[in-house]
């Protein structure tokens, strides 16, 4: 028996809306967690230059801090009597360069104070360029 004889079978319907709020969600998240790349405001064209280098040798001061906070410039030891003292020492080595090069080799254990005092004492002599050396690690 069909009961139901005169009605129309409905036909069934995919209600898109809560989809749609669904995907506006994730669109919403996606914006706000991504990161764009920030590229540099400045546009900058640096110059060229051609020239030869310079025949003159720079040779390097090297300044050693023991860990007894003990100094020595170039192998002779020197007396720790202050900053001044250490940059006029740093002079006299430099001889008639004026920038030269100061290696600081610090022991390990080296207080930070004496190896800062180095640094001091190269910025009051007016030299800017310090470099520290280091041992490779055994693997």
């Amino acid at each position: 028996m069909n009961f139901r004889f005169g009605r129309r079978r409905e036909e069934p319907e995919i209600n898109l809306i809560p989809m749609i709020d669904v995907l506006l969600v994730i669109l919403i998240f996606m914006m706000v967690t991504t990161s764009y790349a920030k590229f540099s405001e400045l546009q900058i064209n640096l110059p060229e230059a051609g020239g030869t280098t310079s025949g003159t040798q720079v040779k390097p001061i090297n300044v050693a801090v023991d860990a007894s906070e003990h100094y020595a410039i170039n192998n002779k030891g020197l007396p720790y009597t202050g900053i001044n003292a250490l940059a006029a020492s740093l002079k006299e080595a430099a001889d008639n360069q004026t920038d030269p090069t100061i290696i600081i080799n610090a022991d390990a254990k080296a207080p930070h104070q004496s190896v800062i005092n180095v640094m001091e004492a190269a910025r009051r002599a007016g030299y800017g360029r310090i470099t520290f050396t280091t041992q490779n690690q055994p693997k």
